[in-house]
């Protein structure tokens, strides 16, 4: 958005709205390459080498994100792009709700994996400030499939090809709030969300039910990091209240748990220091048509690594036609116990377990 298109020319108006969109006078304008070229001149000169550039680029394309990311280049180290967390978005936007189909969501993925396969770099990410919860939004925070399901999450997205990214929280599997009415939000699009929609008849059961699901508070409520009064964050009266089940989840419970959440990243961001097929292998989609089970390989030098789960909280059946091939492969991790039997043609899941094996 550093570069605009001169002279600015007023964008359409669309159907059901009082202004313009802008966008295309401003998004990726004539110079921007100059201009992140510069910048990150400016932010490396003289400095630790180790410092990494982020751009916030909604509406990216996959071939203006490998230019900006390629080295060669040096723009930005990687992009955050939004396409996947607008896939459950209907044309009325983020308080415009549909269902999210896996299919979708896998293609997504993969379609930046193989964009930036050659030259670019992959950001990784479920949820940010701008997101409702992950584990509520693309997971199940059902107390009886919460944990299956955020580690699940955790295992399919860390072990694509790119840098993860983990919002805080997220790592203890921390759930959407449940707000009850409009003025527990602070979020001014949210409250301005409610007011539209309300002047537009829409009754206030429904509003706050999108509310619910989508607001941006959802995610700023405060970090959950005991069971304390405002679950450790503060000692005075926070932004917005801890969310109330921050008696059984919070980060304390969660150390001392060698099966939690918590441990379970600990896990996959070990794996990406271990293995070098996490971090360089060769991305492929396994299964794209299955509506419930999320598979794919990562292959590097004759190491390969599978990965599949279950992503929703019936039981799955995985078909392989090489499953044979897998019969004495290392399991290298499991969100769920005693889970080690052999792959088998026709393997079951359970509902949101998530296995990842290893041959040579």
């Amino acid at each position: 958005m550093i570069s605009k298109r001169l002279p600015l020319a007023d964008g359409p108006v669309l159907p059901g709205r009082t202004y313009g969109v802008g966008w295309g006078e401003f998004i990726c304008g004539p110079r921007i390459h100059e201009f992140l070229h510069e910048l990150t001149g400016e932010v490396t000169r003289d400095r630790d080498q180790t410092l990494m550039t982020v751009g916030e680029m909604p509406g990216v394309t996959t071939e203006q994100a490998a230019m900006f990311t390629d080295p060669a280049r040096a723009e930005v180290d990687m992009v955050f792009q939004f396409e996947h967390v607008m896939l459950d978005q209907a044309s009325g936007g983020k308080f415009d709700p549909r269902p999210l189909e896996l299919t979708e969501l896998k293609a997504s993925l993969a379609k930046w994996q193989d964009a930036l396969a050659e030259r670019g770099w992959n950001s990784l990410y479920w949820c940010n400030h701008d997101q409702p919860r992950a584990v509520s939004r693309f997971g199940s925070d059902d107390p009886e499939h919460r944990v299956a399901s955020a580690k699940a999450l955790a295992t399919v997205l860390h072990l694509h090809r790119g840098t993860p990214f983990v919002y805080q929280g997220e790592e203890l599997g921390m759930t959407n709030y449940p707000f009850e009415s409009i003025d527990e939000f602070r979020d001014v699009e949210s409250i301005n969300h409610h007011r539209y929609a309300s002047a537009d008849g829409e009754d206030d059961a429904s509003i706050l039910e999108v509310l619910r699901d989508r607001s941006r508070d959802n995610a700023r409520t405060p970090m959950q990091w005991s069971a304390d009064e405002h679950s450790g964050f503060t000692t005075g009266t926070p932004w917005l209240p801890v969310n109330p089940n921050h008696r059984e989840i919070n980060g304390e419970a969660q150390l001392a748990d060698a099966d939690s959440v918590f441990h379970h990243y600990r896990r996959l961001i070990a794996l990406r220091h271990e293995l070098g097929v996490v971090t360089d292998g060769d991305f492929t989609l396994l299964l794209p048509e299955d509506d419930q089970v999320w598979a794919f390989t990562r292959e590097l030098d004759g190491t390969t690594l599978l990965v599949f789960a279950n992503m929703s909280s019936d039981e799955a059946t995985v078909r392989l036609d090489d499953a044979h091939l897998w019969a004495s492969a290392e399991l290298v991790l499991s969100n769920l116990p005693d889970r080690s039997s052999p792959l088998a043609d026709e393997h079951r899941l359970a509902p949101w377990e998530a296995i990842v094996l290893l041959r040579q």
